[in-house]
């Protein structure tokens, strides 16, 4: 499996600029296509060409018009980062639909979704504060996500993976295999392993090391004895060993539009310190 096409959400926000620069430094590395994608935030159902909204189009003809004006600015600095960076291979998306499932939708042609954590701070009129967790449970891909702190000027020499045993955990190794190819160390933590037999086998790690090794992977197995919750704890380990991207498997479940998270997944999103990949 290789990056064959990467997904970046553009907006107008702060972090708009380092989401775009490290999904054209991988689009660059892994010689991918780059799509830049930019909601306009209003849902497709609303627009003027759906029948069922036409009463509503005179009064939303004005609205539409700023968010596509918005959304076309945002389109106009990923153009002038791609051609300043030199990208071989890219294309711009005005994605008239909101946020969350115009960005789901657009990942399904895509190997991998690269957005920002969100960053309570930033007083923004198109910020959705659960995007990344919307994402990661509703889409068929693996998400990178960036935290809003901090510069990374690599993501993913030094990868720290989480290993549960799990169908979620499984499906992000397998989403991160071109990075973890790519990485000089992978460090595969498994944490409080159950003396005996389970889904970890005889040597906890062990199985899905050799998988990975198959496949060039330089990995290293670190069983891990904590007291934490795995959230903090995955965070803790990553700060020990300066790794700069952390692969896990997202738990959770979405209810309607509420978006109900395991805790791990929860702690991660709400106080990630480096760039993670998730799927669920």
């Amino acid at each position: 499996m290789s990056y064959k096409t990467i997904l970046v959400h553009l907006d107008q926000s702060a972090h708009n600029a380092e989401r775009s620069r490290i999904a054209a430094d991988l689009a660059q590395q892994h010689q991918a296509h780059l799509v830049g994608a930019a909601p306009t935030g209003l849902s497709r159902f609303a627009y003027p060409h759906n029948p069922a909204a036409a009463p509503a189009a005179p009064a939303l003809a004005g609205h539409l018009a700023f968010l596509r004006q918005r959304a076309e600015a945002a389109l106009a600095g990923f153009d002038a980062m791609a051609a300043r960076r030199g990208i071989a291979s890219c294309e711009r998306r005005l994605v008239d639909d909101e946020t969350e499932a115009g960005l789901v939708l657009q990942a399904r042609y895509s190997d991998l979704l690269v957005l920002s954590q969100t960053d309570p701070d930033e007083a923004s009129p198109n910020l959705i504060a659960a995007l990344p967790e919307y994402a990661v449970l509703h889409c068929a891909r693996p998400v990178l996500v960036l935290p809003y702190a901090g510069r990374f000027e690599r993501v993913g020499e030094q990868a720290l993976v989480a290993w549960d045993g799990s169908m979620e955990a499984t499906r992000a190794i397998t989403g991160a295999l071109p990075l973890l190819r790519r990485a000089r160390k992978v460090t595969l933590a498994v944490f409080n392993p159950p003396a005996a037999y389970s889904v970890h086998g005889e040597q906890p790690g062990a199985d899905i090391a050799l998988y990975l090794a198959r496949h060039g992977v330089p990995v290293e197995v670190a069983q891990q004895a904590t007291e934490l919750d795995i959230g903090n704890a995955l965070l803790s380990l990553a700060a020990d060993l300066g790794s700069d991207l952390l692969v896990m498997g997202a738990y959770g479940h979405s209810r309607l539009r509420e978006v109900v998270l395991g805790g791990a997944t929860r702690t991660v999103l709400a106080t990630m310190t480096v760039p993670v990949l998730m799927a669920h």
